[in-house]
């Protein structure tokens, strides 16, 4: 899984207003179309953005949940559409979460999100 690198990446998928949530995780998501071209070459895959405020807490909590959900990202990232972009949004709560937790929301986030991303395309 990529990642999303510039700023103007996590806007386009902040400002597409879709999400999941639960207890300690939001995603946000966009599924792109054939027209995405970042420069010259389309983007192909799917690409993730992290999230983590200071709210969550001090510098090694927050690199902690990053590498939690790199981890888990990585481990569901067959659950999502092909063509998808999410930011990974740490609620403050997701601190305190154990691993087990965070795994079994991961799993059920990335399935809400592809049935979501289904549902539209068959509109």
């Amino acid at each position: 899984m990529e990642r999303l690198k510039s700023h103007r990446d996590f806007v386009t998928v902040l400002k597409c207003r879709r999400k999941v949530s639960d207890k300690d995780i939001v995603v946000h998501y966009l599924v792109r179309d054939d027209s995405s071209v970042l420069g010259d070459a389309a983007i192909d895959g799917r690409r993730l953005g992290l999230a983590v405020s200071k709210a969550v807490g001090n510098a090694v909590t927050r690199n902690t949940m990053k590498r939690r959900f790199r981890v888990l990202a990585r481990q569901y990232e067959s659950r999502l559409p092909e063509r998808c972009d999410i930011v990974l949004r740490a609620k403050p709560s997701a601190a305190r979460a154990d691993f087990r937790s965070l795994d079994g929301q991961m799993a059920s986030l990335f399935d809400a999100v592809s049935r979501k991303a289904a549902k539209c395309d068959r509109r």
